[in-house]
């Protein structure tokens, strides 16, 4: 075994100890077939994770000039998620996003980042070192005019990221703190008129089914003669469901007797683009019981 070869070759590919001597060994110490031979072997492993869920990783928003960019990268375990490898990739696909312009996500993913592999194959080939399935899951690319600001912020534990486009320079101070409000309180819209109907039909049923269920209102909605009233309270239930699922009308963090809105126009400025990701929402986990794992394991 020659373990200068190892070493070279452990350089070249990252991989562990013995998957380098074994691919030197298939591969009659010919250092560039011993390389390509890992990574057939690792792309047959990522494979094999290909279905797995992956609803842990990075969420970020960063910024150049006008053009921003808010990404999830994703991994199974947050074990990986603050690996240091998984976090330079994560890195690394964000400024390539941002510097590219494209809104398609296949096209994205066969962008070169800046070690000459396309994001797809560097999410492979992470995997295949790691063991856990890794890939871009979405971004979003957003532009801007010269007179207005972006304003960014990604929680400390990497899972949040907001984007914010506001129409005014205002303080970048007061930026964040609209901004931060946003990745604690987690809006869904950014006002009434980017709601979804569909949604929202779907929640006024639920109330008025609830309301049907309710001894103190089912008689005053068989009766004509209150269906005034009885709209009245179901629309008084919609828009305080309104105030807590919009940015605008979410009552300011920092001061409850503000609404959002109140707060930013004050100081002359308004959001007109909020984007906001948090790892894995919208993904099913997996739940998994431990206790029956280890004992299946014992067995």
């Amino acid at each position: 075994m020659n373990i200068e070869l190892v070493k070279q070759l452990r350089n070249m590919t990252q991989a562990g100890v013995s998957d380098a001597i074994k691919a030197l060994k298939e591969c009659n110490d010919d250092l560039d077939k011993a390389s390509q031979w890992l990574r057939e072997k690792g792309i047959a492993k990522a494979a094999k994770k290909a279905s797995a869920i992956a609803t842990e990783g990075i969420a970020n928003a960063i910024t150049k000039g006008n053009v921003a960019v808010i990404y999830e990268v994703n991994c199974e375990t947050d074990f990986v998620a603050a690996n240091e490898n998984f976090i330079s990739l994560c890195d690394d696909i964000g400024l390539t996003l941002l510097e590219s312009g494209e809104n398609d996500i296949e096209k994205a993913n066969q962008l070169l980042l800046s070690n000459d592999m396309t994001i797809n194959d560097a999410c492979v080939d992470l995997t295949a070192k790691i063991g856990e399935k890794i890939f871009l899951r979405r971004y979003e690319i957003i532009g801007k005019d010269d007179e207005h600001i972006f304003s960014t912020y990604q929680h400390t534990n990497k899972k949040i990221a907001v984007l914010l486009t506001i129409n005014s320079t205002v303080d970048p101070i007061i930026a964040k703190d609209i901004a931060m409000h946003a990745a604690a309180m987690a809006p869904r819209y950014l006002n009434s008129n980017e709601v979804d109907p569909t949604w929202l039909s779907n929640e006024k049923k639920i109330i008025q089914d609830q309301m049907s269920a309710d001894p103190k209102f089912a008689s005053m909605m068989s009766d004509p003669n209150m269906a005034g009233r009885i709209n009245g309270i179901i629309n008084g239930k919609v828009n305080k469901l309104l105030s807590e699922v919009t940015l605008e009308a979410q009552q300011f963090v920092k001061d409850s007797s503000k609404t959002v809105k109140q707060h930013i126009n004050a100081h002359n400025a308004d959001v007109i683009k909020y984007t906001r990701y948090q790892v894995g929402e919208g993904i099913e986990k997996k739940v998994v019981d431990f206790a029956a794992e280890v004992a299946a394991q014992i067995k």
